[in-house]
């Protein structure tokens, strides 16, 4: 089975470091199992967005030469596939009028959960379990402001996109199984799962756009791009010895060994 593995950054800003190293995994890991590799721009959240942001974002992978395969998924496109979705997940549903705080607010759809454990094996991380009813509660599909919720779009995408392989950050590790959930409700087949350690600043907090992380460098892109792999767990020689961007990309996909990440979520 050809492995199809993908990328997917919401245009809230530029790139850093710690979208490079999810980037970096997600792509050596689909190119060195002779595997499609896609784009897809999460761009549901409008008020979140900035203006521009795609268009820098798809640059920046660009300029380290990253190469993706078929057109470019945009979220905002993709309303019809998940009003369907929610359409068949109606008797699994109810419409909710109350924040948690209590307050009156418009109405949201939620998925109702249960208790019975859902565990995946992370390529990474190992073995992880969660109780949804008890560890989340029911959660939003669609939001109060009439916005699809991420965990219904991120399911639905990988889906029709044939996704089988998820490579991403460990802030997303306790997201699965809310995902998985969904698949089986959905009968999607449910893709491998690697949650790659987070990049932390000086004060212990997550590399983000929301902690204003730097961009990425495009004028020093072979020292960048062997920092995130030596990160990532790869021996990699210093940057000197890499002549090209396209032969730093061969040694690392050549090389690639999941393994040899650290079991750490950050």
């Amino acid at each position: 089975m050809l492995t199809i593995g993908r990328f997917a950054p919401s245009p809230t800003g530029p790139l850093h470091f710690g979208s490079l190293v999810a980037a970096t995994a997600s792509y050596l890991a689909a190119r060195q199992a002779g595997g499609n590799w896609l784009l897809r721009i999460e761009d549901l959240d409008k008020p979140r967005e900035q203006p521009g942001a795609a268009d820098v974002i798809i640059q920046t992978l660009r300029h380290y030469g990253f190469e993706w395969d078929g057109d470019i998924l945009y979220q905002s496109q993709r309303h019809e596939a998940y009003r369907a979705a929610l359409a068949v997940l109606q008797e699994h549903t109810y419409a909710c009028t109350r924040s948690r705080k209590g307050l009156p607010t418009l109405p949201s759809i939620r998925l109702r959960t249960h208790n019975a454990p859902i565990c995946f094996s992370d390529s990474i991380q190992g073995y992880y379990c969660q109780c949804l009813t008890r560890d989340v509660g029911d959660f939003v599909l669609l939001r109060a402001d009439g916005l699809f919720a991420y965990q219904l779009a991120v399911v639905v995408d990988d889906a029709f996109q044939g996704v089988n392989q998820v490579v991403r950050g460990a802030d997303l590790l306790d997201n699965t199984p809310r995902q998985i959930f969904l698949q089986q409700l959905l009968g999607f087949t449910q893709p491998t799962y690697a949650h790659v350690p987070l990049v932390l600043n000086e004060h212990g907090q997550k590399l983000s756009k929301q902690n204003l992380a730097p961009a990425l460098n495009t004028s020093a892109r072979l020292q960048t791009l062997v920092s995130a792999l030596r990160f990532l767990g790869q021996t990699c020689p210093d940057a000197s010895e890499f002549a090209t961007l396209s032969n730093l990309w061969d040694w690392a996909i050549a090389h690639w060994d999941i393994s040899t990440i650290r079991h750490s979520q950050a």
